[in-house]
Formats: structure tokens, sequence, C-alpha cells
């Protein structure tokens, strides 16, 4: 008679699809700004340092004693890796 009650595996496996390609697409977007973040701290990076060159003058160096001494290598200054798929395994399926 009526079937309102009883579980539909169909309307469940639809919804939990609509939801997994949801939470890629969340994925994705927050992967975009995250690396759209680090570009803008690395570019701030670079413009407080120029300016602390600016202030403390230690931007009138001669070119030997700038080329002579390389400038460290800082750990954000390598480039973010992000996995795509860091948080799945791989599955069985019996």
């Amino acid at each position: 008679m009526f079937n309102l009650f009883q579980f539909n595996r169909n309307s469940h496996l639809r919804r939990a699809m609509a939801l997994l390609e949801e939470a890629h697409m969340a994925r994705l977007e927050h992967q975009a700004a995250a690396e759209h973040h680090a570009a803008l701290a690395r570019m701030y990076s670079d413009r407080a340092k120029r300016l602390e060159r600016e202030i403390y003058g230690t931007a009138h160096q001669s070119l030997q004693e700038s080329a002579a001494a390389p400038a460290p290598k800082v750990a954000h200054d390598k480039p973010a890796i992000y996995a795509l798929d860091s948080a799945r395994q791989e599955s069985k399926i019996s």
C-alpha cells in the first residue's frame, strides 16, 4: 500500500553520490584557495624583505657583495604540493 517508510536503496545511493561529488568540489575549492593564499604569503614575505632592506639600508650593498653571498633557502620558499587523493585508500571489492 504505502512505501513511504520503506528503505529505498536507489535514492540512498543517489544521495550518497551527490554528497561525494559535493565533497570533491569542496576539496578542490579549498585546495585552490590554499594555493592562492600560499602565493600571497610568498608575495608579502618578499615585500617585507624589500621594505626591510629599504628601511635598514642594506639595499645599499654593492652588486659584488650581493652576488657573492647567495640568499639562504627558507622553508617556505619550496613549492607546496597537495595530493588530490591523500585521504583515499585503495579498497578491494570481493
